[in-house]
């Protein structure tokens, strides 16, 4: 019987959690380190951070998903480096061996070098990050309503940076609280002043999708009330005044920064195998230049193939992909047999902008509207991990459609740090 060989999978995102959850039980003893202790299902940030669900149903305790799975350890931790010599890892808890390495790190938010934008911008890269938004918009309007006209005019600009899905997703998501939801909480606020500004670089919102998307999502968002400005760049930004390229100056006390993503950095590998964005160069079998028994997947991976001479992108089904036959291919290594290259056959994108608004490219169709909205509604809700939150956010869903409203909005900040908070 073959001795099983130990593996550890740093990260626990879309990646990560597939490949655990597909390695032969009887071939390896695994362990996963991550910074927090969940996994969370970032496409529905958003809907946090928009006080349509809560945090809770998006998020997996690492250690609730795999009870039943005794070869697999958890361990909170930060990996700060890995000695590829000595098939060891260096943690904030400690030192770890393994027989194979994993990395699944994922990827952050790009400021592009500019200190000042990332320093007083929000991001949406984690559970945590759509509950300080979240906190943000509503301690927002606690203040227009006792804030002079001086004041008010920078606390009711919220601008978002980044047109993709997460921009257009957020947008659509505030449009529909400023039209429904927020004018019944706070109908001492003139919500026609409350502006929505999205800021893209490229000439389209969604530029990555097809033409149909493009102009679809630009024209929902209008008719939504979101002002959007296309081929624009913001220079700087510092807690009060954002400069865009043009010269114009926009008075904002909220950025939400989503033009961009950059692989987070693990040391220990030689500067050739790490591309600009710090993704790392990996074989078509996912193996890590240069090394033997390390791998990375998904957003962290940069892999050339023909059909994506300049890498894959970076989205979940690549990720969950690339898992799923690094998994095989580990069992093949194992049992002397030949290893499968991967090969991404894209299914489509899809993005939703509010209530009944949604676009969606499959290979064979463009479609948008209700059905467009049905469609990404359903193939989120499959994603989910448990069947006991598709059910909860199908409920949040359903009475947020019938009654336009939820019953979500709650601040949860101190109170010391809500009075202590600059305006």
């Amino acid at each position: 019987m073959l001795q099983r060989k130990k593996i550890i999978i740093i990260g626990g995102g879309f990646a990560g959690i597939q490949l655990a959850r597909h390695l032969d039980k009887k071939l390896f003893d695994i362990l996963l380190i991550d910074k927090i202790n969940h996994h969370q299902f970032q496409p529905l940030f958003y809907q946090v951070a928009t006080s349509q669900i809560e945090p809770s149903s998006i998020s997996f305790p690492f250690r609730y998903i795999f009870k039943n799975n005794p070869n697999v350890q958890i361990r909170m931790a930060e990996v700060l480096n890995v000695e590829r010599e000595l098939n060891k890892i260096s943690t904030t808890i400690g030192e770890f061996n393994y027989d194979y390495l994993v990395i699944a790190i994922g990827c952050e938010t790009n400021f592009y070098n500019n200190a000042e934008i990332a320093k007083h911008s929000f991001t949406l890269k984690s559970t945590y990050d759509a509950i300080t938004i979240r906190n943000h918009i509503l301690e927002t309007f606690e203040k227009i309503i006792s804030a002079n006209d001086t004041e008010k005019e920078g606390l009711l600009n919220l601008v978002i940076v980044g047109a993709g899905p997460t921009g257009v997703e957020l947008s659509g998501a505030f449009a529909e609280i400023k039209n429904h939801v927020l004018p019944k909480d706070y109908q001492g606020i003139d919500f026609s002043k409350f502006r929505i500004i999205l800021i893209e670089g490229s000439k389209h919102t969604l530029s990555n999708m097809s033409k149909m998307a493009q102009e679809a999502s630009k024209k929902y968002l209008e008719q939504m009330g979101v002002t959007i400005y296309c081929e624009t760049f913001v220079k700087d930004y510092n807690g009060k005044i954002l400069t865009l390229n043009t010269g114009e100056l926009i008075n904002t006390r909220t950025v939400i920064w989503s033009a961009g993503v950059i692989g987070n950095k693990i040391g220990g590998f030689p500067p050739e195998i790490i591309t600009v964005g710090n993704r790392i160069k990996v074989s078509r079998m996912n193996k890590v230049f240069e090394t033997e028994n390390i791998f990375a997947v998904g957003d962290i991976a940069y892999m050339e193939t023909p059909e994506y001479p300049k890498g894959h992108p970076q989205v979940a089904n690549v990720a969950i992909n690339q898992a799923r036959l690094l998994a095989k291919n580990l069992k093949s290594i194992i049992n002397n047999k030949p290893q499968i290259e991967f090969e991404y056959k894209d299914k489509g994108s899809m993005a939703t902008i509010g209530t009944n608004k949604a676009v969606v490219d499959l290979p064979f169709i463009h479609f948008k509207g209700y059905f467009a909205w049905i469609v990404w509604m359903f193939l989120h809700l499959m994603l989910i991990l448990s069947v006991k939150n598709k059910l909860i956010i199908f409920i949040n869903w359903a009475w947020t459609y019938i009654t336009k409203n939820s019953s979500l909005r709650l601040i949860l900040s101190s109170h010391k740090n809500f009075t202590n908070k600059n305006t």
